[in-house]
């Protein structure tokens, strides 16, 4: 996913929640600040597409639902140690939040490893991008964001016409876009699990959620093939690269970076797909499948600046009317 990264933190086009205190296990890993907080994005935003890259080519072995299976468990085992989320003390709304989140995630996930199983990771991160982008200009309500929108819109239509969507397996195409709209909807119950448990507790219990949710499917699909040696240790490296660890390096980077950079930077996923694809899949892109790529990279990043400005014009105002009674 980006992947959706499956656990990514919110995405391109969103506005970024303020990061909750660190876990003990990150932070002991303070010491990856010396990357800067531009370099920890990007460099979780590499980790989050070099291991979707990874799944794909552990999909001959353990099948697109096993690789999610293995990916999600291992995640949920690492960040329930490290998190140590307690578990006593929350109320059914917090529970029912933290549950809709998990099935969000699962969801997420296993519909973008269908995809990228079937269509090339650059052109599939691409179209998912198009969920949280739909979010961002719904939720703006901003003229300027049908801009980016219609910019959007135009690179999915040079896809299809330069060949990229028309020649793909239509299924691969109806999962990445059904993966994009789960990701908005995992924005939306992302946020408000964060606001009911403190920490990453709730991104914790989530994912162990989906982790359990998966499982069956896993099995049914990979059987025994799931407990394997060398699909178990591929599975464990998929789960760190696309999940633990990018969500280390971000949760790092988001102490010292503003919300709106951070959604910037988050927005370049498509590129780092696609660079991914073209390294370690031999997926090459022609040059109307990149300049699609691009457009759809323009329009979040649009989308981004059009909903910080936007934030920042009503800061302004909310600050003359409490000033003006003094004046």
């Amino acid at each position: 996913m980006t992947l959706p990264r499956a656990e990514q933190s919110a995405p391109a086009a969103t506005a970024v929640p303020p990061a909750a205190p660190a876990p003990d296990g990150v932070r002991r890993a303070r010491g990856l600040g010396s990357l800067g907080p531009v370099g920890l994005v990007l460099a979780g935003g590499i980790s989050v597409q070099f291991g979707g890259a990874l799944a794909v080519t552990l999909m001959p072995r353990a099948g697109a639902l096993g690789v999610v299976t293995l990916r999600l468990a291992v995640a949920a085992l690492v960040m329930m140690v490290i998190c140590r989320p307690r578990l006593r003390g929350h109320s059914r709304t917090d529970w029912g939040t933290v549950v809709a989140f998990g099935v969000t995630m699962a969801a997420m996930n296993g519909l973008f490893y269908q995809a990228v199983a079937r269509i090339p990771l650059g052109l599939a991160v691409t179209l998912e991008v198009l969920g949280p982008l739909t979010l961002s200009v719904l939720a703006s309500r901003r003229a300027l964001n049908m801009v980016w929108a219609g910019l959007a819109l135009c690179g999915v239509f040079l896809l299809g016409k330069g060949g990229g969507v028309g020649g793909l397996d239509p299924l691969g195409i109806a999962f990445a876009l059904a993966a994009g709209l789960a990701w908005a909807l995992y924005i939306v119950f992302s946020a408000r699990t964060g606001r009911r448990f403190p920490q990453a507790d709730g991104l914790a219990l989530a994912m162990a959620v989906a982790a359990v949710l998966f499982l069956p499917l896993g099995i049914v699909e990979s059987g025994g093939r799931l407990v394997e040696p060398t699909t178990l240790a591929l599975g464990a490296a998929v789960a760190v690269l696309s999940s633990v660890l990018p969500y280390t390096l971000e949760l790092l980077a988001l102490r010292r970076l503003p919300a709106s950079t951070f959604a910037i930077l988050m927005s370049l996923e498509p590129a780092i797909a696609a660079t991914a694809g073209f390294l370690i899949l031999d997926q090459a892109l022609t040059t109307i499948e990149a300049l699609a790529i691009a457009l759809v990279i323009g329009a979040s990043m649009g989308a981004v600046r059009t909903q910080v400005g936007r934030g920042k014009a009503g800061r302004g105002k909310a600050g003359q009317a409490r000033s003006g009674p003094t004046d």
